[in-house]
């Protein structure tokens, strides 16, 4: 049986009431004791004396899709967990919104804690995840991540 692929991105920034309803989603399941969640907001940072006002997110979909599935099993392979999403924007996310959202669960809170933090450093790290970070007169600089 042949798996569907996973999309891990969504166009702009991700909600307050979709991370509040993927949070609901879990409470009938019952084998959860513990859930880890880590939120990505777009800052204003100074740049060459400009304030960033929001970033915009470009990536090579089919290469990040693959390299996000192949991690996720990874995580599930070094750590016991019940459930693991990512959700990455694509496209123009305003200074204060969301744009990076990893939730994992699982029975015990050191698998959730210690998966969560390992995930979020290598998404920052692999994922061919491209930001421009863009001031208030459209000029930009390329974001650089720092680790």
């Amino acid at each position: 049986m042949k798996k569907d692929k996973l999309n891990f991105f969504v166009n702009g920034a991700i909600t307050p009431t979709f991370i509040a309803e993927s949070i609901s989603n879990h409470s009938s399941k019952k084998n959860i004791g513990a859930h880890d969640i880590f939120l990505g907001q777009v800052r204003n940072d100074q740049i060459q004396n400009q304030e960033v006002i929001a970033i915009e997110y470009s990536i090579h979909e089919q290469m990040a899709n693959a390299k996000l599935t192949e991690i996720r099993e990874v995580m599930f392979q070094k750590y016991s967990l019940n459930c693991l999403h990512i959700h990455h924007s694509v496209g123009k996310v305003n200074a204060g919104e969301i744009c990076l959202f990893v939730f994992v669960s699982s029975m015990h809170r050191k698998d959730a804690l210690d998966a969560c933090r390992d995930l979020v450093e290598i998404i920052k790290k692999e994922i061919p995840i491209f930001g421009k970070e863009i001031f208030i007169d459209d000029t930009f600089v390329w974001k650089e991540n720092k680790f």
